[in-house]
């Protein structure tokens, strides 16, 4: 049951609308995936075994019925495609990335719109995704990992931190806020549980310091993106309007929008900014998908807050990665670029042009390549993600719908002719993990803890 005071607000809101708007709690959710251009290139959408029709505000989104599983099937595993909101897919289209960009999710997780981000920079330019709660941040990682993105940096980081480091640093920006989860009501009930008009002021006032801290981060002539997926003009209009206060230096970009998706209403918050009808609302009721909100805001001048001299990370050279490159050498016809990282005896590759992350929170500063043991190197899970057949010397490749890559996926050894040594395992052409052929034996080496016991 929707909440009283909720509902109140939304019919104040929305007038004559409201009976379709609130009609709309009868109805299902929608599905959506979005494909992994960075993985598959340019697939036809019509390989995947799935009914697919395209989101409209998404180059790569598509919705599915809810009578498919694509979340069990092993191009899931695979990162062939991420599993989305449709509505969740419009602010990284909105960022305007571009490969080369330097690019800050500032609440990233569970990753979505940053592997979205990635997708666009096709591996050229600096990626940060960052998450303040430790346990969103872990799981921002894992994604990054399956989706197998070479170019991102995870941090666990406040907003604070990042900007006592990176004063006037990104080219953009996007700050998808904490919210109070109106627009995912009819998808989570919980949300619907735990909200409150307090909750809503409270959500305001965070966004509020969010904001300024990714104002002093973006470089003059860059790109923000304020995002929330909630109905509340305290936190949507009323949000970017206190911001503009505060920050004359930026203005709202004009931006064309769907036939579906609503301009902001400035008459729903108190000394609404200038232009406030150039941002964009999402409702149920209009489209295929949940409430959203989006403004799209350009950085027209420095704040004046003086630059900070950015240092970059040098890593080891390359006289310190030898096993690396005995592996690179034997296994792979992909020659790495960009700096080399060594925590532990873990190695990652980093993009060329990452700054110092010196005293930050980092869970997986840049690719992770493998570990050092013993004199030699074994290769990552996420090395495996991010190589396509190309790129290898050895690989072996299983149908999706056949009984091998079940059996792959589910731990197990098996039996094969290939090349000895390492070989690159793909589903129909994707990679998804690493086998070791010895003796007529692939052993497995998919990581023990996404191992299936079944899967269908």
């Amino acid at each position: 049951m929707l909440p009283q005071e909720f509902t109140n607000r939304m019919q104040n809101m929305l007038g004559d609308a409201y009976e379709a708007f609130i009609a709309c709690y009868d109805k299902e959710p929608c599905h959506a995936l979005r494909l992994n251009r960075t993985k598959i290139g340019q697939m036809p959408v019509g390989s995947l075994p799935f009914a697919l029709s395209a989101v409209p505000w998404s180059s790569d989104g598509y919705y599915y019925s809810g009578q498919d599983a694509p979340g069990r099937h092993p191009y899931h595993d695979a990162g062939v495609y991420y599993i989305q909101e449709p509505s969740a897919m419009a602010p990284a289209e909105f960022l305007e990335v571009q490969p080369g960009d330097t690019v800050l999710d500032l609440c990233a997780a569970p990753g979505g719109k940053s592997v979205q981000i990635a997708s666009k920079m096709s591996g050229s330019g600096v990626l940060i995704c960052n998450e303040i709660h430790p346990a969103r941040a872990k799981a921002l990682s894992e994604n990054i990992e399956r989706m197998g993105v070479r170019n991102a940096i995870v941090t666990n980081e406040t907003p604070q931190k990042l900007m006592d480091r990176f004063i006037e640093y990104f080219d953009k920006i996007l700050v998808d806020a904490p919210c109070s989860g109106e627009g995912m009501f009819r998808k989570k009930e919980a949300a619907c549980q735990e909200w409150s008009m307090e909750q809503v002021q409270l959500c305001a006032k965070r966004q509020d310091e969010i904001l300024s801290c990714a104002a002093r981060m973006l470089r003059p002539g860059g790109r923000l993106v304020y995002s929330t997926c909630t109905f509340a003009p305290e936190e949507n209009e009323g949000s970017v309007s206190r911001f503009l206060k505060r920050f004359p230096e930026f203005a709202i970009v004009p931006v064309t929008r769907c036939p579906q998706m609503s301009p902001g209403n400035p008459a729903w918050v108190a000394e609404a900014a200038d232009q406030i009808e150039e941002t964009v609302r999402l409702f149920p009721h209009q489209l295929r998908g949940e409430g959203h909100y989006l403004a799209v805001l350009e950085k027209q001048d420095s704040i004046g807050y003086g630059a900070i001299k950015i240092h970059m990370e040098n890593g080891i050279s390359r006289k310190d990665c030898q096993e690396w490159l005995d592996f690179q050498k034997e296994n792979l016809l992909w020659q790495s670029e960009g700096v080399y990282l060594a925590f532990g005896g873990q190695l990652y590759l980093a993009p060329q042009g990452t700054p110092s992350l010196k005293g930050l929170k980092v869970l997986r500063p840049g690719l992770h390549l493998g570990s050092n043991k013993k004199n030699r190197l074994e290769p990552s899970h996420a090395l495996a993600l991010c190589l396509k057949k190309e790129e290898v010397r050895h690989f072996i490749d299983f149908a999706s719908d056949g009984p091998d890559i079940r059996a792959y996926l589910n731990g197990q050894a098996i039996a094969a002719q290939e090349e000895r040594g390492w070989n690159l395992v793909l589903t129909d052409g994707y990679s998804i993990g690493w086998g070791k052929y010895s003796s007529g034996i692939l052993k497995n080496h998919y990581p023990k803890g996404l191992r299936k016991t079944m899967l269908s």
